[in-house]
């Protein structure tokens, strides 16, 4: 049987993203995912797809609307964590002429650009709560009103969302509706990260290795057994993403059509988790209440927003100033995790805008 190779479509904003480009079924988790993928994607049902940044979420997403009777409609994917607060309403629902300042023509939302297709909501856990009360009555009622109007307007979008945090810690901690959720979570995908499907990572290696080779002119290129085995056993705690990455700044280093260990630059994150002497958790947790009783006898007021800008500050330099890896230790969004090292001081503020890919499907992604 053949590999199944997923691939998104070229696009120059996939330079700076850090969605996974291509994902592979060969290992028997991922062998197992795809089963029960085709199962349902010939189906209605809305779709919850659950994974790490860099997993393959979308692809995931494309492969269900590929394989169901809307695929010849429109695929439209759209970066909730991409949205101004005070914009996030019109750009998916739409808004009218002179709804708001700057809105100089009437402009149909995300909801409308999909009708009779898929809208695949990615970072669905970044909308705020205002807006998921309005999300889940489109999901209902099947129409959309654009803002500064009162005409709803019928539509017909399968909806499929994907998220890289626990959507069931952010309800009990009152960030996610608990009824949006079961409206989203019929059926539930979960991608495991790179490092837990073992068997993916040779085939993304050699797809990659090939797409990069070709996309430099290169000939053949050959991997030295000892690199070989120095990326199968890496951690990849970037996924699918930080692989492309790494094939990609190799092909650029490497000689005479061969990579070697020496040419491989993977991060350190890694070792140094490995060769530290972390203490116990129970000796761990023994600590941190220590440090918490004397920081409440030495000090008094806002200690809770000390202790969690400190904590983002300590876990952000840990991560060498990576801030999916930041977020995913915290448990936490990326964009959440951008907002408060912005906030804190941590990284300066970058400008987020709409993309469009080179068919035409609109985009919105987030320059990190």
């Amino acid at each position: 049987m053949p590999m199944q190779l997923l691939t998104l479509p070229p696009s120059p904003a996939l330079a700076t993203s850090i969605r996974a480009t291509a994902q592979v079924f060969e290992d028997p988790k991922s062998k197992a995912l795809l089963a029960h993928l085709e199962k349902v994607a010939p189906s209605e049902a809305s779709v919850l797809i659950i994974g790490q940044t860099g997993t393959g979420k979308e692809l995931v997403a494309r492969h269900i609307h590929n394989l169901s009777a809307r695929r010849n409609r429109p695929f439209v994917a759209v970066n909730c964590g991409a949205f101004s607060e005070s914009l996030v309403e019109a750009e998916l629902f739409g808004h009218e002429k002179g709804a708001f300042t700057g809105a100089l023509s009437a402009k149909a939302g995300w909801f409308e650009e999909a009708n009779g297709g898929t809208l695949f909501l990615d970072e669905i856990g970044d909308l705020p709560m205002g807006i998921q009360v309005k999300l889940l009555r489109v999901l209902q009622e099947r129409e959309v009103v654009r803002l500064g109007s009162r005409k709803s307007i019928p539509i017909d979008v399968r909806v499929l969302a994907a998220t890289n945090v626990q959507l069931e810690k952010a309800i009990n901690a009152g960030h996610f509706r608990e009824d949006l959720f079961y409206r989203l979570d019929v059926v539930n995908l979960e991608l495991s990260p790179l490092r837990e499907r073992p068997g993916d990572i040779l085939p993304l290696i050699r797809h990659f290795i090939a797409a990069y080779s070709a996309r430099l002119g290169y000939g053949e290129i050959r991997l030295t057994p000892d690199a070989e085995r120095k990326l199968t056993s890496y951690s990849w705690p970037g996924n699918i993403r930080e692989l492309e990455n790494v094939i990609h700044h190799t092909l650029l280093v490497c000689r005479e059509g061969l990579i070697q260990c020496d040419d491989l630059r993977l991060s350190s994150l890694r070792i140094e988790r490995h060769e530290d002497t972390a203490p116990s958790d129970d000796s761990a947790k023994a600590l941190l209440e220590r440090a918490f009783k004397k920081l409440f006898e030495e000090q008094a007021g806002a200690l809770h927003e000390k202790v969690e800008d400190t904590l983002l500050r300590a876990a952000y330099r840990f991560c060498h100033y990576n801030q999916v890896h930041t977020a995913n230790m915290l448990g936490l969004s990326r964009n959440v995790t951008r907002t408060r090292l912005i906030k804190i001081g941590e990284l300066a503020v970058n400008k987020r805008r709409p993309t469009e890919n080179v068919q035409g499907e609109r985009m919105l992604n987030l320059s990190i």
